[in-house]
């Protein structure tokens, strides 16, 4: 039969029990749980990436780094293309106020061609510069008038060495006129601005004759009986700085010369007061035979 639990056995059941209770709590909580200190790093370090090391294009003053690899060198054509440099301007042989045989050549090969159509005269005047242009035109270069290196290597392609015939061909003699009376004793320059004409005469014989042209309305030739004062060959005018070779003064400023813009031009220009002659052979023939004293006759 069992005996019941007296009160100080109870007492000592519960205060067993009790002391079993926190003898678990306590390995519990050692056991258990983990003591954290405030402030501590978290359990699992993040990796630290190493520094990278600057390039050299990076890098401050462009050093290079003792491990970093040569930078490759660029090949000279492939890294520098050298620029294209402008062709040079074609060099000038010959333009306006130019007086040569040369040019006189130009112009017999341009009047083969049809782009010059007077006679050759070896000068450089604005008809010469006007057939270049049109020479140069048809050839798709570039109209400058002057006669360049290129304009003259295409023009001596085309065409073939002038003839002496091309070169200097010869001028037909003006017809006769009936001189004037004061034209028929002694040696006389009889000049007929009817005509045109110019009679180199000797005691009432033709010797030679030109053609020649006369000043302007503004700037007219005199007409009456002179005498050459003054002969000059290459005379320059010191008024319109222009040429007058050959010249024979006969009255004041005004006097007898070779004119090349008459020989370029014909009658569409006109002197300024002078008598000009278009044949320079002619002119030049003349001018060794006129003396000083010889009478000038100019009329009507």
């Amino acid at each position: 039969m069992r005996r019941g639990l007296t009160n100080s056995d109870a007492r000592a059941v519960r205060t067993a029990a009790a002391a079993a209770v926190g003898v678990v709590a306590l390995v519990t909580l050692t056991a258990g749980c983990k003591v954290e200190t405030v402030g501590a790093a978290e359990p699992t370090a993040l990796p630290v990436q190493a520094p990278t090391r600057p390039t050299d294009d990076a890098k401050p003053g462009g050093g290079a780094s003792p491990s970093a690899a040569p930078p490759a060198t660029p090949s000279p054509t492939a890294s520098r293309t050298p620029s294209a440099r402008p062709s040079p301007r074609p060099s000038t042989l010959m333009s306006v106020g130019d007086r040569s045989e040369r040019v006189r050549e130009l112009q017999a090969r341009l009047r083969q061609i049809g782009h010059f159509g007077r006679s050759p005269t070896g000068y450089y005047g604005s008809a010469t510069v006007a057939s270049v242009r049109s020479f140069q035109d048809k050839r798709g270069l570039e109209r400058t008038g002057r006669t360049d290196t290129v304009t003259w290597d295409r023009l001596l392609a085309m065409t073939r060495e002038p003839s002496p015939e091309e070169l200097d061909p010869p001028t037909a003699e003006p017809e006769a006129v009936k001189p004037d009376a004061r034209c028929m004793e002694g040696r006389v320059l009889c000049i007929s601005k009817n005509s045109r004409t110019l009679a180199w005469m000797i005691d009432g014989r033709v010797v030679s004759s030109m053609d020649v042209r006369f000043g302007s309305q503004y700037t007219p030739t005199r007409e009456g009986a002179f005498s050459v004062y003054w002969k000059s060959r290459h005379h320059v005018s010191t008024l319109y700085d222009s040429p007058m070779p050959y010249a024979m003064f006969f009255s004041g400023g005004q006097a007898v010369h070779y004119s090349s813009d008459f020989a370029a031009r014909g009658y569409n220009g006109a002197s300024h007061g002078c008598v000009n002659v278009r044949d320079e052979g002619k002119i030049a023939s003349l001018y060794a035979q006129v003396r000083n004293g010889d009478k000038v006759v100019i009329y009507w």
